[in-house]
């Protein structure tokens, strides 16, 4: 105990502290140095773009060149409407001098408010923020969002189905989305098997979490909108084989990964195979107790990618998943059995000449078969047996044209998704007076939902400023198919017809003193969900009242004002990032008395509805720091407020004030990383006692690591996660099923390896 009151004094002395820091600063020779810009597609230069060097600052001209003074000591930051925002690092700068180019992917996302997470960076490559491990091991994609400011996650298991949470916005009002097009639905009314779930991290290269409702190209961004960017053909002049291995043990559970890839590569093709398993046990929490936590996972797939042409690729991409015996003890049932196919087709052309400059069309289906029950409970007595077998579809495709108009950039598309579930309980009662019968419930009531939209996007660049402009119009159909007459009882309209009409406009304006300054309104539109509109009495909330859906909900609007500072100098950067959110219309749900229960054990029924007004506030505030070349640390702290307008009341699920702490040491030529991480989160008080919360007490967490690459291809890293083995638990984190006042505790102490071997 004493040691956690002494490591919690240090870590808010370095909070105090990171901003007192004087650093000497040595001079350096000031040498002429330059480099062309040039398109990673076709080697074509990149004119207009906004560099920065320590106080020097220009445009690169028509050929691409960028001409500076170096001094071999500072970073330098590169900005283009159409390539998005990069960072050279210093180590880097010389390089690319010596090597006299330097090669940009289009990214445009990146001017949106924005956090993108590299997860397996090239060598050579430029990149925005490194996870902890390159080839960082996850059975569940969720679990790698919680370490970006401002996310959290609904947690219902100790180690599978980790849901997220942006700035209090969750379920359908985060747009979780793979490559900007596919997504899956979650078979499961609870939620076992959320979309994050089914993205495969070993198929990832990285994570672009994309804040507000301003990037409107890849889908209905009412929140937020996640985009797990698969990998991308890495196409080679010979022949050529590459692989990759990798393995981890955790000790609080029994915890195994794997995974790894092989692949073959020429000049006009990119066939890579991945395969990764996961299983998992009981873990202890700080304070002894078991936490139910099995779970197998696997995920196997396929990516090609081949060019038709010098200027046409097509890419297709299979992945398999499957998860087995997975406990669920904030739930009355466990996941027995999720298998689930993601397929993907897509096509590009870039065009030389005109103002049209690439057309990109995709199509793709993703199926889910889940199965739950609750066999793997220790019921005593055990009144019934229950079980529920549900699948959904979502299949659907967008194209997208790029046109470029001197400083200007233009997006415009089209994209069609359609949703699908259905999914029966059978109750089959073995004591009590209804032994022997069985009864069936229709859970999804075959509900369908249909997306069709026009998208388009137009982003200007003029000096130091920078413009976006986008625009959404979204026709969403949905229905029921199978109604049942408990839900037309009190629904009376089974389909519905409704037209969402989204925008957001924006833009940064770059200021000599190193200071870029961004403002982004925008407003969306968004229908209810299959839940919100078709489930069927079924307990899938925050407490144990059961849930019925509601076909005439108004959709949501989100109102919404993002303000971003940015600033750098030297080794410095810090970034602030404050919004403001108004919603209309919100929807959620409230106790209906009039309404009966299908479950003798349940409290009583909600109803979803919209409520009038509702409030989100607040922003996230990250520092980055090198305090040398062999140390650097980062800083962060993320808020957000919730209230219920009409009411007066907090919003519910609305994580409480966290800060964050990284120290971490890059030496002997950066083979040996050592790492601590700080976290203190802040008691919440501000709940929401209608849907069951509680207080949730504050608690400090603190991690260590050691990384260090032994040769060029092997890596070895082992750590120690909650050291002073802290008992603590989320505040999304639900209680357990058995017993209401118990929560489902963090993992304590544990111990880490994993090793891995890189054959590229």
């Amino acid at each position: 105990m004493m040691s956690t009151i002494y490591l919690r004094s240090i870590f808010k002395y370095l909070f105090l502290s990171l901003f007192l820091i004087l650093q000497s600063r040595t001079a350096y020779a000031q040498n002429d140095a330059s480099f062309r810009l040039l398109d990673e597609t076709n080697d074509q230069p990149i004119a207009g773009a906004l560099w920065q060097y320590d106080h020097q600052k220009g445009t690169s001209d028509a050929d691409g060149l960028i001409t500076f003074q170096s001094t071999g000591e500072y970073p330098m930051f590169i900005s283009h409407v159409a390539y998005g925002a990069w960072e050279i690092a210093y180590q880097e700068l010389n390089m690319v001098i010596a090597r006299g180019s330097y090669s940009l992917p289009m990214e445009s996302q990146v001017f949106f408010p924005a956090t993108i997470v590299a997860l397996r960076p090239k060598a050579d490559e430029v990149i925005k923020r490194d996870l902890s491990y390159e080839e960082k091991m996850a059975h569940d994609a969720g679990a790698l969002l919680v370490d970006i400011p401002g996310i959290s996650s609904i947690r219902k298991s100790g180690g599978y189905g980790f849901d997220p949470v942006v700035r209090g916005f969750k379920y359908d009002q985060v747009n979780i989305v793979l490559d900007g097009v596919q997504s899956a639905v979650a078979a499961c009314p609870n939620r076992m098997d959320p979309p994050t779930s089914q993205m495969a991290p070993n198929m990832i290269d990285r994570i672009e979490v994309l804040k507000g409702p301003h990037q409107l190209r890849f889908g209905n961004a009412f929140g937020a909108t996640i985009n797990f960017a698969g990998t991308t053909p890495a196409f080679s002049e010979a022949h050529n084989i590459y692989g990759r291995i990798s393995g981890g043990y955790e000790s609080n559970g029994s915890l195994l990964r794997s995974e790894g890839q092989l692949g073959f590569s020429g000049r006009n093709y990119d066939l890579g195979f991945f395969a990764s398993w996961s299983e998992g046990h009981d873990y202890k929490a700080g304070n002894g107790s078991l936490v139910q936590a099995d779970f197998l996972r696997g995920s196997f797939g396929s990516n090609l990618g081949f060019k038709i042409s010098t200027d046409q690729l097509v890419k297709i991409s299979v992945i398999r998943n499957l998860a087995r015996d997975a406990d669920f003890p904030s739930l009355m049932m466990d996941l027995r059995d999720d298998d689930t196919w993601l397929l993907k087709a897509q096509h590009e052309i870039k065009f030389s000449h005109g103002y049209l400059k690439s057309l990109n069309t995709a199509f793709f289906g993703s199926l889910v078969d889940h199965l739950m029950n609750n066999k793997l409970k220790n019921l005593n007595p055990r009144m019934m047996n229950a079980s529920t077998n549900a699948t959904t579809n979502a299949m659907g495709g967008r194209s997208e044209a790029h046109w470029q108009y001197g400083n200007g950039s233009l997006y415009t598309g089209i994209d069609i998704r359609a949703d699908q579930a259905e999914g029966i309980r059978e109750r089959e009662f073995l004591l009590g007076p209804n032994a022997g019968k069985t009864v069936y419930d229709n859970a999804w009531q075959n509900g369908r939902i249909t997306k069709s939209a026009f998208f388009s996007e137009y982003q200007y660049q003029k000096n130091s400023w920078q413009l976006v402009f986008s625009g959404r119009m979204e026709l969403n159909q949905g229905k029921i198919t199978d109604p049942q007459p408990e839900f037309t009882e009190i629904n009376t309209e089974t389909s519905v017809t409704q037209f969402n009409p989204s925008f957001s406009l924006g833009g940064i304006k770059n200021f000599d003193s190193n200071i870029a300054l961004g403002l982004w309104m925008g407003r969306a539109q968004r229908s209810g969900g299959l839940t919100e509109r078709f489930i069927n009495y079924l307990t899938v909330g925050l407490d144990p009242y059961e849930l019925v859906g509601n076909p005439a909900l108004k959709p949501e609007v989100n109102n919404q004002i993002d303000l971003t500072f940015q600033f750098r100098r030297n080794n410095l950067s810090l970034n602030v990032d404050l919004f403001a959110s108004y919603l209309q219309d919100f929807i959620t749900s409230r106790i209906n008395t009039a309404l009966n229960t299908r479950l003798p054990n349940s409290p009583g029924v909600r109803q979803f509805i919209n409520l009038d007004k509702a409030l989100l506030t607040g922003g996230e505030i990250e520092l980055n720091h090198t305090l040398s070349q062999y140390l650097t640390q980062r800083f962060s702290v993320a808020y957000t407020y919730g209230k219920d307008i009409t009411r007066a009341e907090p919003l519910p699920e609305i994580a409480p004030l966290e800060l964050r702490y990284h120290l971490k040491g890059k030496i002997w030529k950066k083979r040996l990383q050592p790492e601590i991480g700080l976290r203190e989160v802040l008691e919440q008080s501000r709940i929401s006692p209608e849907y069951g919360e509680t207080v949730t007490p504050g608690f400090f967490v603190a991690d260590f690591s050691l990384k260090y690459q032994i040769i060029e291809t092997l890596k070895i890293t082992t750590g120690v996660q909650n050291i002073f083995d802290v008992n603590y638990y989320e505040h999304l984190t639900r209680a357990t099923a058995a017993n209401r006042m118990i929560p489902v505790y963090a993992p304590g102490r544990s111990y880490t390896i994993s090793v891995s071997v890189d054959l590229r």
